[in-house]
Protein backbone atom coordinates (compact mmCIF):
# COMPACT_ATOMS: atom_id res chain seq x y z
CA UNK A 1 0.00 0.00 0.00
CA UNK A 2 1.57 3.35 -1.01
CA UNK A 3 2.67 5.68 1.79
CA UNK A 4 0.71 8.89 2.10
CA UNK A 5 2.17 11.63 4.34
CA UNK A 6 -0.08 12.69 7.20
CA UNK A 7 -1.89 15.94 6.52
CA UNK A 8 -0.79 18.48 9.13
CA UNK A 9 -2.69 21.62 8.22
CA UNK A 10 -2.75 24.36 5.63
CA UNK A 11 0.37 26.22 6.80
CA UNK A 12 2.55 23.16 6.31
CA UNK A 13 0.94 22.47 2.94
CA UNK A 14 1.31 26.02 1.61
CA UNK A 15 4.33 27.14 3.60
CA UNK A 16 6.05 28.63 0.53
CA UNK A 17 3.02 30.85 -0.11
CA UNK A 18 2.51 32.10 3.44
CA UNK A 19 4.47 34.55 5.63
CA UNK A 20 6.12 32.00 7.92
CA UNK A 21 9.72 30.98 8.48
CA UNK A 22 11.35 27.56 8.64
CA UNK A 23 11.58 27.77 12.43
CA UNK A 24 8.10 29.23 13.01
CA UNK A 25 6.12 27.27 15.59
CA UNK A 26 2.93 26.35 13.75
CA UNK A 27 -0.34 26.43 15.74
CA UNK A 28 -2.59 24.02 13.88
CA UNK A 29 -5.57 21.74 14.38
CA UNK A 30 -5.36 20.18 10.91
CA UNK A 31 -7.54 22.83 9.28
CA UNK A 32 -8.09 23.14 5.54
CA UNK A 33 -8.33 20.33 2.99
CA UNK A 34 -12.13 20.58 3.14
CA UNK A 35 -14.26 18.81 0.52
CA UNK A 36 -15.39 20.43 -2.71
CA UNK A 37 -18.71 18.67 -3.33
CA UNK A 38 -20.37 18.63 -6.74
CA UNK A 39 -24.12 18.95 -6.27
CA UNK A 40 -26.09 16.21 -8.04
CA UNK A 41 -29.73 17.00 -7.35
CA UNK A 42 -30.12 20.73 -6.73
CA UNK A 43 -28.86 21.96 -10.15
CA UNK A 44 -31.60 19.99 -11.94
CA UNK A 45 -34.20 22.13 -10.20
CA UNK A 46 -32.90 25.23 -11.96
CA UNK A 47 -33.63 23.80 -15.41
CA UNK A 48 -30.23 25.12 -16.47
CA UNK A 49 -27.04 23.40 -17.53
CA UNK A 50 -24.63 24.46 -14.77
CA UNK A 51 -22.08 22.73 -12.55
CA UNK A 52 -22.50 23.77 -8.92
CA UNK A 53 -19.94 22.86 -6.29
CA UNK A 54 -20.00 23.66 -2.59
CA UNK A 55 -16.79 24.19 -0.64
CA UNK A 56 -17.84 22.70 2.69
CA UNK A 57 -15.88 24.77 5.21
CA UNK A 58 -18.07 23.45 7.99
CA UNK A 59 -15.73 20.44 8.15
CA UNK A 60 -12.86 22.49 9.54
CA UNK A 61 -11.88 21.61 13.15
CA UNK A 62 -14.18 24.12 14.87
CA UNK A 63 -16.81 23.87 12.14
CA UNK A 64 -16.19 27.01 10.10
CA UNK A 65 -13.87 28.71 7.61
CA UNK A 66 -12.53 30.90 10.43
CA UNK A 67 -10.01 28.17 11.27
CA UNK A 68 -8.10 28.93 8.07
CA UNK A 69 -7.39 32.46 9.17
CA UNK A 70 -7.01 31.66 12.85
CA UNK A 71 -4.18 29.18 12.37
CA UNK A 72 -2.18 31.96 10.69
CA UNK A 73 -3.23 34.74 13.09
CA UNK A 74 -2.42 32.74 16.23
CA UNK A 75 0.79 31.31 14.76
CA UNK A 76 2.05 34.85 14.08
CA UNK A 77 0.81 36.14 17.44
CA UNK A 78 2.80 33.45 19.23
CA UNK A 79 5.83 34.06 17.01
CA UNK A 80 5.71 37.75 17.96
CA UNK A 81 5.53 36.91 21.68
CA UNK A 82 1.87 37.62 22.37
CA UNK A 83 0.35 35.97 25.44
CA UNK A 84 -3.30 36.75 24.61
CA UNK A 85 -5.62 37.31 21.67
CA UNK A 86 -8.91 39.18 21.42
CA UNK A 87 -11.78 39.34 18.92
CA UNK A 88 -15.31 40.54 18.41
CA UNK A 89 -17.54 37.84 17.02
CA UNK A 90 -20.98 36.80 15.87
CA UNK A 91 -19.92 33.30 16.94
CA UNK A 92 -17.58 31.47 14.58
CA UNK A 93 -14.56 33.71 15.14
CA UNK A 94 -14.93 33.33 18.90
CA UNK A 95 -15.03 29.53 18.58
CA UNK A 96 -11.94 29.45 16.39
CA UNK A 97 -10.02 31.99 18.48
CA UNK A 98 -10.77 30.06 21.67
CA UNK A 99 -9.70 26.73 20.18
CA UNK A 100 -6.44 27.96 18.66
CA UNK A 101 -5.55 29.92 21.80
CA UNK A 102 -6.06 26.73 23.81
CA UNK A 103 -3.84 24.86 21.36
CA UNK A 104 -1.16 27.54 21.68
CA UNK A 105 -1.37 27.80 25.46
CA UNK A 106 -2.34 31.49 25.48
CA UNK A 107 -5.43 33.38 26.64
CA UNK A 108 -8.41 34.34 24.50
CA UNK A 109 -10.87 37.18 25.12
CA UNK A 110 -14.00 37.23 22.98
CA UNK A 111 -16.70 39.92 22.76
CA UNK A 112 -20.07 38.68 21.60
CA UNK A 113 -23.44 40.44 21.12
CA UNK A 114 -25.98 39.82 23.87
CA UNK A 115 -28.61 37.31 22.73
CA UNK A 116 -27.46 37.31 19.11
CA UNK A 117 -25.17 34.30 19.01
CA UNK A 118 -26.11 30.72 18.17
CA UNK A 119 -25.77 28.42 21.16
CA UNK A 120 -23.50 25.97 19.37
CA UNK A 121 -20.91 28.70 18.87
CA UNK A 122 -21.17 30.05 22.40
CA UNK A 123 -20.70 26.55 23.77
CA UNK A 124 -17.47 26.19 21.80
CA UNK A 125 -15.94 29.41 23.09
CA UNK A 126 -16.85 28.52 26.66
CA UNK A 127 -15.58 24.93 26.47
CA UNK A 128 -12.25 26.02 25.00
CA UNK A 129 -11.71 28.25 28.01
CA UNK A 130 -12.03 31.71 26.50
CA UNK A 131 -13.01 34.69 28.62
CA UNK A 132 -16.42 35.47 27.09
CA UNK A 133 -17.54 39.09 27.37
CA UNK A 134 -21.16 39.55 26.31
CA UNK A 135 -21.90 43.17 25.43
CA UNK A 136 -25.27 44.94 25.26
CA UNK A 137 -24.72 45.84 21.62
CA UNK A 138 -24.15 44.24 18.22
CA UNK A 139 -21.03 42.95 16.49
CA UNK A 140 -20.16 46.38 15.12
CA UNK A 141 -20.09 47.85 18.63
CA UNK A 142 -17.94 44.95 19.76
CA UNK A 143 -15.53 45.45 16.88
CA UNK A 144 -15.08 49.11 17.76
CA UNK A 145 -14.35 48.20 21.38
CA UNK A 146 -11.82 45.56 20.34
CA UNK A 147 -9.94 48.06 18.18
CA UNK A 148 -9.83 50.54 21.06
CA UNK A 149 -8.69 47.91 23.58
CA UNK A 150 -6.01 46.73 21.15
CA UNK A 151 -4.35 50.14 21.20
CA UNK A 152 -3.34 49.80 24.86
CA UNK A 153 -3.83 46.27 26.17
CA UNK A 154 -1.18 43.56 25.59
CA UNK A 155 -3.41 41.52 23.29
CA UNK A 156 -3.33 40.67 19.57
CA UNK A 157 -6.52 41.33 17.61
CA UNK A 158 -7.45 38.29 15.51
CA UNK A 159 -10.44 39.66 13.59
CA UNK A 160 -10.02 39.98 9.83
CA UNK A 161 -8.39 43.41 10.23
CA UNK A 162 -5.39 41.23 11.13
CA UNK A 163 -3.76 40.70 7.69
CA UNK A 164 -2.57 37.22 8.63
CA UNK A 165 -6.21 36.10 8.84
CA UNK A 166 -6.69 36.78 5.14
CA UNK A 167 -3.43 35.01 4.34
CA UNK A 168 -4.76 31.82 5.89
CA UNK A 169 -8.18 32.16 4.30
CA UNK A 170 -6.77 32.63 0.79
CA UNK A 171 -5.76 28.94 0.80
CA UNK A 172 -9.38 27.93 0.13
CA UNK A 173 -8.93 29.34 -3.38
CA UNK A 174 -5.74 27.28 -3.80
CA UNK A 175 -7.59 24.09 -2.89
CA UNK A 176 -10.46 24.81 -5.27
CA UNK A 177 -8.08 25.34 -8.20
CA UNK A 178 -6.15 22.18 -7.37
CA UNK A 179 -9.34 20.10 -7.39
CA UNK A 180 -10.95 21.62 -10.48
CA UNK A 181 -7.71 22.11 -12.43
CA UNK A 182 -8.74 25.73 -12.96
CA UNK A 183 -10.62 28.49 -11.21
CA UNK A 184 -14.42 28.34 -11.46
CA UNK A 185 -16.28 30.83 -13.62
CA UNK A 186 -18.15 32.20 -10.60
CA UNK A 187 -17.37 32.03 -6.91
CA UNK A 188 -20.31 32.88 -4.63
CA UNK A 189 -19.88 33.72 -0.95
CA UNK A 190 -21.93 34.98 1.97
CA UNK A 191 -20.75 38.46 2.94
CA UNK A 192 -20.72 39.84 6.46
CA UNK A 193 -17.43 41.45 7.45
CA UNK A 194 -16.23 40.90 3.84
CA UNK A 195 -12.84 39.47 4.81
CA UNK A 196 -13.50 36.10 3.20
CA UNK A 197 -14.41 37.38 -0.28
CA UNK A 198 -11.27 39.54 -0.09
CA UNK A 199 -9.11 36.60 0.98
CA UNK A 200 -10.38 34.37 -1.82
CA UNK A 201 -9.55 37.03 -4.38
CA UNK A 202 -6.01 37.28 -2.99
CA UNK A 203 -5.70 33.51 -3.47
CA UNK A 204 -7.05 33.52 -7.01
CA UNK A 205 -4.83 36.47 -7.95
CA UNK A 206 -1.71 34.78 -6.61
CA UNK A 207 -2.46 31.54 -8.38
CA UNK A 208 -3.02 33.27 -11.71
CA UNK A 209 0.27 35.17 -11.51
CA UNK A 210 2.36 34.72 -14.63
CA UNK A 211 5.56 35.93 -13.00
CA UNK A 212 5.58 34.11 -9.69
CA UNK A 213 6.16 37.43 -7.94
CA UNK A 214 3.76 39.65 -6.00
CA UNK A 215 0.54 40.25 -7.90
CA UNK A 216 -0.39 43.93 -8.09
CA UNK A 217 -4.05 43.36 -7.24
CA UNK A 218 -3.35 41.03 -4.33
CA UNK A 219 -0.76 43.29 -2.72
CA UNK A 220 -3.32 46.04 -2.35
CA UNK A 221 -5.18 43.69 -0.01
CA UNK A 222 -2.49 41.72 1.81
CA UNK A 223 -0.40 44.66 3.04
CA UNK A 224 2.78 43.06 1.79
CA UNK A 225 2.32 39.76 3.63
CA UNK A 226 1.79 37.48 0.62
CA UNK A 227 4.51 35.18 -0.65
CA UNK A 228 3.95 33.31 -3.88
CA UNK A 229 6.60 30.99 -5.24
CA UNK A 230 5.79 28.67 -8.09
CA UNK A 231 5.05 30.63 -11.23
CA UNK A 232 1.94 30.40 -13.33
CA UNK A 233 -0.53 27.66 -12.52
CA UNK A 234 -3.79 28.83 -14.06
CA UNK A 235 -4.73 31.84 -16.10
CA UNK A 236 -8.38 32.43 -15.25
CA UNK A 237 -9.93 34.09 -12.24
CA UNK A 238 -13.60 33.86 -11.29
CA UNK A 239 -16.21 36.54 -11.04
CA UNK A 240 -16.63 37.05 -7.30
CA UNK A 241 -20.25 37.33 -6.18
CA UNK A 242 -21.11 38.37 -2.64
CA UNK A 243 -24.57 37.79 -1.18
CA UNK A 244 -25.84 39.48 1.96
CA UNK A 245 -28.91 39.02 4.11
CA UNK A 246 -31.52 41.64 3.19
CA UNK A 247 -31.69 42.92 6.76
CA UNK A 248 -27.93 43.29 6.90
CA UNK A 249 -26.84 44.46 3.46
CA UNK A 250 -24.60 47.55 3.56
CA UNK A 251 -23.09 46.71 0.17
CA UNK A 252 -26.57 46.88 -1.36
CA UNK A 253 -27.44 50.10 0.47
CA UNK A 254 -24.14 51.72 -0.49
CA UNK A 255 -23.55 52.69 3.12
CA UNK A 256 -23.12 51.20 6.55
CA UNK A 257 -26.18 49.78 8.33
CA UNK A 258 -26.44 50.65 12.02
CA UNK A 259 -28.98 48.05 13.18
CA UNK A 260 -28.66 44.93 11.03
CA UNK A 261 -31.10 42.08 11.59
CA UNK A 262 -31.20 38.59 10.06
CA UNK A 263 -31.68 34.97 11.04
CA UNK A 264 -28.25 34.40 9.49
CA UNK A 265 -26.44 35.64 12.60
CA UNK A 266 -22.96 34.93 11.22
CA UNK A 267 -23.42 37.75 8.68
CA UNK A 268 -25.38 40.10 10.92
CA UNK A 269 -22.81 42.84 10.40
CA UNK A 270 -23.65 46.37 9.30
CA UNK A 271 -20.16 47.89 9.30
CA UNK A 272 -17.89 45.51 7.33
CA UNK A 273 -14.21 45.90 8.22
CA UNK A 274 -13.12 44.96 4.68
CA UNK A 275 -15.49 47.47 3.03
CA UNK A 276 -13.00 49.07 0.62
CA UNK A 277 -11.28 45.80 -0.26
CA UNK A 278 -14.54 44.04 -1.07
CA UNK A 279 -15.65 46.80 -3.43
CA UNK A 280 -12.30 46.47 -5.16
CA UNK A 281 -12.75 42.69 -5.46
CA UNK A 282 -16.15 43.16 -7.07
CA UNK A 283 -14.79 45.71 -9.52
CA UNK A 284 -11.65 43.79 -10.49
CA UNK A 285 -13.38 40.42 -10.87
CA UNK A 286 -16.41 41.70 -12.77
CA UNK A 287 -18.66 40.34 -10.05
CA UNK A 288 -21.46 41.90 -8.02
CA UNK A 289 -23.24 42.05 -4.69
CA UNK A 290 -26.84 41.10 -4.05
CA UNK A 291 -29.11 40.27 -1.13
CA UNK A 292 -31.34 37.41 -0.06
CA UNK A 293 -34.32 37.44 2.28
CA UNK A 294 -34.26 35.32 5.42
CA UNK A 295 -36.93 33.14 3.81
CA UNK A 296 -34.71 32.48 0.77
CA UNK A 297 -31.73 31.72 3.00
CA UNK A 298 -33.60 29.20 5.13
CA UNK A 299 -35.16 27.56 2.08
CA UNK A 300 -31.71 27.07 0.54
CA UNK A 301 -30.38 25.62 3.81
CA UNK A 302 -33.23 23.13 3.91
CA UNK A 303 -32.95 22.27 0.21
CA UNK A 304 -29.25 21.55 0.51
CA UNK A 305 -29.74 19.34 3.54
CA UNK A 306 -32.71 17.40 2.15
CA UNK A 307 -31.55 16.98 -1.45
CA UNK A 308 -27.76 16.72 -1.11
CA UNK A 309 -27.11 15.62 2.48
CA UNK A 310 -25.05 18.73 3.22
CA UNK A 311 -25.97 20.53 6.45
CA UNK A 312 -24.74 24.10 6.73
CA UNK A 313 -25.65 27.00 9.00
CA UNK A 314 -28.05 29.68 7.68
CA UNK A 315 -25.40 32.25 6.73
CA UNK A 316 -23.65 29.64 4.60
CA UNK A 317 -26.80 28.96 2.61
CA UNK A 318 -26.90 32.60 1.50
CA UNK A 319 -24.30 31.81 -1.16
CA UNK A 320 -26.40 29.00 -2.64
CA UNK A 321 -29.66 30.95 -2.36
CA UNK A 322 -28.20 33.82 -4.35
CA UNK A 323 -26.50 31.58 -6.87
CA UNK A 324 -29.69 29.64 -7.61
CA UNK A 325 -31.58 32.87 -8.19
CA UNK A 326 -28.91 34.27 -10.53
CA UNK A 327 -28.70 30.99 -12.41
CA UNK A 328 -32.46 31.08 -12.84
CA UNK A 329 -32.52 34.64 -14.15
CA UNK A 330 -29.55 34.09 -16.46
CA UNK A 331 -27.12 36.42 -14.73
CA UNK A 332 -24.98 33.33 -14.24
CA UNK A 333 -25.16 31.81 -17.75
CA UNK A 334 -25.63 28.19 -18.73
CA UNK A 335 -22.44 26.19 -19.09
CA UNK A 336 -20.86 27.93 -16.09
CA UNK A 337 -18.98 26.31 -13.25
CA UNK A 338 -20.01 27.78 -9.91
CA UNK A 339 -18.46 27.33 -6.48
CA UNK A 340 -20.48 28.32 -3.41
CA UNK A 341 -18.63 28.65 -0.13
CA UNK A 342 -20.48 27.11 2.82
CA UNK A 343 -18.86 28.93 5.69
CA UNK A 344 -20.08 26.92 8.68
CA UNK A 345 -21.62 23.63 9.78
CA UNK A 346 -25.33 23.35 10.46
CA UNK A 347 -24.74 22.15 14.02
CA UNK A 348 -23.53 25.65 14.84
CA UNK A 349 -27.19 26.70 15.03
CA UNK A 350 -29.36 23.65 15.78
CA UNK A 351 -32.27 25.69 17.12
CA UNK A 352 -32.88 27.41 13.78
CA UNK A 353 -32.62 24.10 11.94
CA UNK A 354 -35.13 22.35 14.19
CA UNK A 355 -37.62 25.23 13.94
CA UNK A 356 -37.87 24.93 10.17
CA UNK A 357 -37.78 21.14 9.94
CA UNK A 358 -41.00 19.65 8.58
CA UNK A 359 -40.10 16.08 9.49
CA UNK A 360 -41.79 15.28 12.83
CA UNK A 361 -40.23 13.27 15.61
CA UNK A 362 -42.64 10.35 16.09
CA UNK A 363 -43.10 8.64 19.44
CA UNK A 364 -44.47 5.10 19.39
CA UNK A 365 -44.53 2.03 21.58
CA UNK A 366 -41.33 -0.01 21.60
CA UNK A 367 -42.87 -2.85 19.58
CA UNK A 368 -42.07 -4.29 16.18
CA UNK A 369 -45.60 -3.67 14.98
CA UNK A 370 -45.52 0.02 15.94
CA UNK A 371 -42.20 0.68 14.23
CA UNK A 372 -43.18 -1.27 11.09
CA UNK A 373 -46.43 0.70 10.90
CA UNK A 374 -44.59 4.02 10.83
CA UNK A 375 -42.20 2.78 8.14
CA UNK A 376 -44.95 1.41 5.92
CA UNK A 377 -47.06 4.57 6.31
CA UNK A 378 -44.15 6.74 5.22
CA UNK A 379 -43.31 4.51 2.25
CA UNK A 380 -46.89 4.40 1.01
Amino acid sequence: MPFRPRYTGLIDKYRDRLPVHDDTRIISLGEGNTPLIRLNNVPAQTGKDVDIYVKYEGLNPTGSFKDRGMTMAVTKAVEEGSRAIICASTGNTSAAAAAYAARAGISAFVLIPDGKIAMGKLAQAMMHGAVVIQIKGNFDAGMQLVKEVGKDAPVTIVNSINPYRLQGQKTAAFEIIEELGRAPDFHCLPVGNAGNITAHWIGYCEYSSASGDHVTEACAFCQGHCRFAGGAVVGNRPKMVGYQAAGSAPFMRGEMVDNPETVATAIRIGHPQSWDQAWKVSEESGGWFDECSDEEILAAQKLLAEREGVFCEPASATSLAGALRDIGNGKIPEGSSVVCTLTGHGLKDPDTAIKQSTTPVMTVEATLESVKSVILDNLA
